[in-house]
This record gives C-alpha cells, sequence and structure tokens, in this order.
C-alpha cells in the first residue's frame, strides 16, 4: 500500500471501525453484559443503514467475547491466588483447624454459593462427621453423621468420585435417610456440589459447596473445589506426619529420660554394690548393711527378725521383694530357713532397679548372718569344750584354764554361779525334742558369750556359768536367766542355781559340785510344780540345807530368825525364846504365858513384834517349820554359856 493510502486510511477510518468504539469503552470501564446491547439500539434508533448495524452487531459479539476472555482470566487469578495462599497456609506452622477453616471460607467465596463444610471419615465408626462448616446456620446440620451410601456426601466417600445435584429432594441417585434429609432440610439446601478428599487410593473426607436454591455447577467450580479438596487433604496428612512427628519426638523425650534415669539407677546400683562389698570387706554388720541401702533408696530400711507372715513367705517363695501395704518387704534367708526380713519403709512406688537393690541387699544380709552364725557356733564349740573341761576337771592347770577363758573374754578367778537349765514340755517325738534341745543350747550359748561366760549341752539339758555381778544373788540370776531363755525358745525353761563360787581355775572341783548343786536345785523346782522359773538352795528354806552342796547352817538360821535374833541383841529383849516357848506350847498363847511366867497380855505383845519382824505368814505351816528348825539349830550353835543362861522374868516386848 503507498503512503497515501495509510494516510487516507488513517484519516478517515472505515465502518467498521466506527463500530468497534463504543465496545472499546465498554470493555474498558469494565460495564456489565447488558450494556452492550445500547450501541446497536441507538444505531437502529437513529435510523443508522444494515451495514452499520450489522457492523455493530459483530463488533458487540466479539466485544463479549473479550470480555467473558476478560472475566475467566480474572475468575482464574482469584483461584489460584487462593490456591496460592491456601497452600501458603499449609506452609506455615498453622493449626489443621485453622487451615482447613479458611480453605471452606475461600470455597465458599470463590464459588459463590450459600455455604461450604468439610466431612471426615470416623475410623472407629466406619462413617464421616462434620468437621468444619461455613455458612451454616442449623445446629443438627452441623451435627450430621453420614454411613457410606448414605446421602451425597456417603457416595462421594464410598466412590471416591465428585458428586453434584441441582435439587437435593428430587435426586434419587444416592440414599436418602430421615435423619440427613432432615439436617438438609433443617438448613434449606438445595444444589449441592461434593468432591473426595483423597489421600492415596483412601478416602478421608468429603468438600462440600452448597446452594439453597437451584444451581447448576459448572465443570471450572468442581474443578476448582476438586483442588481445595487436595489442599485439604494435604493439610490433613501434613496435620498427621507433624503429630507423628511430635509423638515420635516425644517418644524420644521419654525414651532418653529413661535411659539417663536408667543410667542414673545403674550408677546408683553399682554405688550399692560397691558399699556392699565394702561392709562386707571391712566386717560390717546387718544394720551397717540396712543403713546403707537406705541411703541409696531414700527411704528407711530396716532388718526385722519378725514381718508380716504373707509377705515374706511369698518373697522368700519367689526370691524378690514382694510390696506390702506402703512397705517392701525382702525375705533374708538361707535355704530353707527364714532368718528375718529387710524392710523398707513408706515407699509405695519402687523402681524396678531399686527393687533388686533391696533383693542384693538381703541376699547380702543373709550371708552375713550366716557367717556370723558360723563364728558364734565355733566360739560356743570352743566354750562348750571349756566348761566340759572343768565338768570333768580334766585340764587342772590353772595357767592353761585362764588362758583359754581369756581368749573367750571370760574371768576363772570371778565369782560364777553355775545354773542347770532344762525344757519343761515334753517333745511329741525325738526330732522335736532333739530341735527343742538344740534351740536352747543356742540361746544359752548366746547369753553366755554376751554375759562372758560359757555354755554347755550337758544331761538332756544345758549348763551355763555365768559370772556373778555386784550386789546380785544367785536367785536372782536363776530367775532372769529363766525368763531370757524361756522367751528366746518360746517355752517353759527351769533353771536351778548353785551358790555363789570362786577360784574355778585353782580348783576345777568346784564347778562339779556347783552343777550337782545346781541340778539338785533343778529337780525340786520341777518336783515343787514349779516350772519355767529359777531359784537357788537358798530359796528351798530347810529343804536348802540338803540341797545345798554346802551345808551352810548359819546362812539358813540367819535368813530365817536373823531378824528376831537381832532385835534381842539391840534391845536386850527375849523374842527367841518367847518364839520358842510359843511353839512348844502348841502355839497357844495361854500355855505360853504359863511356861514364861508372864501375863498374855505380854505373850500378845511379844508374839505381834514377832510378826513384824518374821512377816505376816509367820505362822503358816510351811514357815513355822522353818522357823522350828532355824530355833534348834541356832541353839546347837550357839556358845554353851549361851544355852545355859536362866531366863530373864517377863521383860517387855
Amino acid at each position: 500500500m503507498s503512503r497515501d493510502h495509510t494516510k487516507e486510511a488513517t484519516a478517515a477510518p472505515g465502518p467498521a471501525h466506527d463500530a468497534d468504539a463504543p465496545f472499546l469503552e465498554l470493555l474498558a470501564r469494565g460495564a456489565a453484559a447488558e450494556a452492550y446491547d445500547r450501541p446497536v439500539l441507538l444505531a437502529r434508533a437513529e435510523g443508522a443503514d444494515g451495514g452499520r448495524i450489522a457492523a455493530l452487531e459483530h463488533a458487540k459479539v466479539l466485544a463479549l467475547r473479550v470480555r467473558s476472555e476478560i472475566e475467566g482470566r480474572r475468575r482464574r487469578e482469584a483461584e489460584l491466588s487462593a490456591l496460592f495462599e491456601t497452600a501458603h497456609d499449609l506452609a506455615g506452622p498453622r493449626d489443621v483447624d485453622a487451615v482447613l477453616q479458611a480453605i471452606v471460607q475461600r470455597a465458599r467465596s470463590l464459588l459463590g454459593t450459600d455455604i461450604a463444610y468439610l466431612s471426615l471419615h470416623d475410623p472407629a465408626r466406619g462413617d464421616t462427621y462434620m468437621r468444619v462448616t461455613e455458612g451454616s446456620v442449623a445446629a443438627r446440620f452441623q451435627q450430621l453423621r453420614l454411613g457410606m451410601g448414605e446421602g451425597l456426601g456417603g457416595l462421594v466417600a464410598q466412590t471416591a468420585r465428585p458428586y453434584v445435584t441441582d435439587d437435593y429432594f428430587r435426586d434419587e441417585r444416592f440414599r436418602h435417610t430421615t435423619t440427613i434429609d432432615a439436617g438438609v432440610r433443617d438448613e434449606g439446601l438445595v444444589a449441592i456440589l461434593g468432591v473426595p478428599l483423597t489421600l492415596g487410593p483412601q478416602v478421608i473426607g468429603v468438600l462440600f459447596a452448597a446452594d439453597r436454591r437451584a444451581r447448576v455447577f459448572e465443570r471450572e467450580q468442581i474443578a476448582l473445589l476438586a483442588s481445595f479438596a487436595a489442599l485439604a487433604a494435604a493439610a490433613i496428612d501434613t496435620a498427621n506426619l507433624l503429630t507423628e512427628t511430635r509423638s515420635a519426638l516425644a517418644g524420644l523425650e521419654r525414651a532418653n529420660e529413661i535411659i539417663q534415669d536408667r543410667s542414673a539407677v545403674i550408677e546408683r546400683a553399682s554405688d550399692v554394690h560397691d558399699r556392699l562389698a565394702e561392709l562386707v570387706l571391712r566386717g560390717g554388720g546387718v544394720h551397717d548393711v540396712a543403713a546403707a541401702v537406705s541411703e541409696v533408696l531414700d527411704g528407711t530400711v530396716r532388718f526385722e527378725e519378725s514381718a508380716p507372715a504373707d509377705a515374706l513367705e511369698t518373697s522368700r517363695a519367689d526370691g524378690h521383694a514382694v510390696r506390702h501395704r506402703d512397705d517392701w518387704i525382702a525375705a533374708v534367708a538361707a535355704g530353707g530357713e527364714l532368718l528375718g526380713a529387710l524392710v523398707l519403709r513408706g515407699q509405695p512406688g519402687l523402681d524396678p532397679v531399686d527393687q533388686r537393690t533391696l533383693e542384693r541387699a538381703a541376699m547380702v544380709t543373709s550371708l552375713l548372718l550366716l557367717a556370723r552364725r558360723s563364728a558364734a557356733e565355733a566360739e560356743q564349740r570352743v566354750r562348750g569344750e571349756l566348761l566340759d573341761d572343768l565338768l570333768e576337771a580334766r585340764d587342772r592347770d590353772p595357767r592353761l584354764l585362764r588362758e583359754r577363758a581369756a581368749r573367750l573374754d571370760a574371768d576363772l578367778d570371778a565369782t560364777h554361779v553355775v545354773l542347770a537349765a532344762r525344757l519343761d514340755a515334753p517333745a511329741p517325738d525325738a526330732d522335736q525334742e532333739a530341735a527343742a534341745r538344740r534351740r536352747l543350747w543356742a540361746a544359752a550359748s548366746h547369753l553366755a558369750a554376751t554375759r562372758h561366760g560359757l555354755a554347755a549341752s550337758r544331761d538332756g539339758g544345758t549348763v551355763l556359768l555365768l559370772p556373778l555381778g555386784r550386789g546380785d544373788t544367785a536367785t536372782g540370776l536363776a530367775r532372769r536367766t529363766a525368763l531370757h531363755l524361756g522367751t528366746a525358745v518360746h517355752e517353759a525353761v527351769t533353771v536351778g542355781a548353785s551358790a555363789p563360787v570362786r577360784g574355778l581355775a585353782a580348783d576345777p572341783d568346784t564347778v562339779v559340785a556347783a552343777y550337782a548343786e545346781g541340778r539338785r536345785c533343778l529337780d525340786a523346782l520341777r518336783l515343787l510344780g514349779r516350772s519355767g522359773d529359777g531359784a537357788a538352795a537358798e530359796d528351798f528354806g530347810f529343804l536348802g540345807l540338803l540341797l545345798a552342796g554346802e551345808r551352810d547352817v548359819a546362812g539358813f538360821v540367819e535368813r530365817t530368825v536373823g531378824g528376831v535374833v537381832a532385835y534381842d541383841e539391840r534391845r536386850g529383849t527375849d523374842l527367841l525364846r518367847t518364839l520358842d516357848a510359843y511353839f512348844a506350847a502348841g502355839m497357844s498363847p495361854a500355855r505360853t504365858k504359863d511356861e514364861l511366867h508372864v501375863h498374855v497380855n505380854t505373850v500378845a505383845q511379844r508374839l505381834e513384834r514377832i510378826g513384824r519382824l518374821l512377816g505376816e505368814d509367820w505362822q503358816s505351816p510351811a514357815r513355822a517349820l522353818e522357823i522350828q528348825l532355824a530355833l534348834k539349830l541356832h541353839r546347837l550353835t550357839a556358845a554353851p554359856s549361851a544355852v545355859a543362861m536362866p531366863v530373864p522374868s517377863a521383860p517387855s516386848s
């Protein structure tokens, strides 16, 4: 084309260009679709020719097409922007509920629906439930649950395909239920679009968009909602992964804490092992073990010889510590024998390693007890051998006897009492009797060791040689020994004691005689029915003269009427002769006054004084017999001048 023709085309546009102008202006200001009819209508009203009107019609069609393309692009930009924002939400550390709420809100906004909602699958119940709603006004609708194949959503979940209906209640492609239909009716929904939320081949929920009027959802809208559903599924998957990750991290933290705790416990157990080993090596005792374990277990551990029977037996049978109320009990046993228990007080919750620590301490305690028992038994045998030698007078070298006794922490030059002890209850058979005798011997040996004495098994019972403390008596020592041994063996033990003896190393025969005296006292106690008691010869009155190894006449007289003799000597009275005359007169005050040539009131006064000196029971048959014997022995041992003295005439009492 020549330059002239170009200028002409530019200066004088043709009819087609004139037809485009009004539509370009409409496109520029984004006018509504109805506004594009006005240029054609104006041209017809002005009487424009047919070519002009045809050009305008053609330009309108092109403008509307351009307008539609522009609106489509704007809509796609908005959709892409919404999808981008949703994806951005997924990339941030937002709560999954907030992300799902944003997805539902944007889907409702972009699709221009009255309501949008999302339901999720419940594996436990096998149905879906409402998770998020936007624009809903009916409470029953918000609480709906849809089973597989029930309602439009159930069909989507079952088939994993999008479904749309422009009139819910007239659509027969899915199964209606009373509950679902009631919820949809409450919400007033008519047109519903549902797309599945899928993770791989699994449907985990459904995303819905719905209107309260009839509506046809376009393919682009279905695709858009499907894109939001994919993002929702990704959000849920991300949340699940995050939850699993957090759970795994929490599990790792707990595992790390457990490892640290176990490491601390192992270190503590190692510390206990070292401390127990040190205790054993330096000769520590049972209570030292309990104290060491108390520090490690942060509680109070004690060794006790008795504990609740059920818990103790269970611990012994299982070999483990057992819980009893708020305490833990670990049996201390050797073979089938129970030696006691370690008891941890006030620790109802106990770590397994700490429990093992308590059990190990119980094992160490049993070993210590066995070692101590073995040492004690060896010492008991040595003590028994020395006492056997003294009783049989085989070793008469005083120096050797003293050396052997000194090694056992005994002093043969001190004053001692020989005690014969025996069980009184008959045993049902020979084995039980032998076991009872062993228990008695063990208890007696322990007592002898703690009292710096000796003990041996002899004549079906036990004999002890115990030192006599200052101010103590043979009777008191015998009674305490009977009580101690009876408590130890849980049976009645009768003990007969000799008179105090001295110089055992120089004259071992003294021990033989003292043991014979102790046995006579033991037999007397049993004959008198005083089983479980302890006594010496001095406790039997005139019978003691027969039981004692040496006839202590002066001692008997002193114990029986010594108070009356001393009173006469101090006051110059004649109570002793009055007492002798009273018995000679058959204990008759009237005949006594005639014998003494005094008034009967004087006799009564003297007898009252005698009763205060001898005790209220002095006229009982047994006491009266002892007093009469003592009076006779007193006369026999008195000086001849005293026997021949004239009787004073009625001195006052």
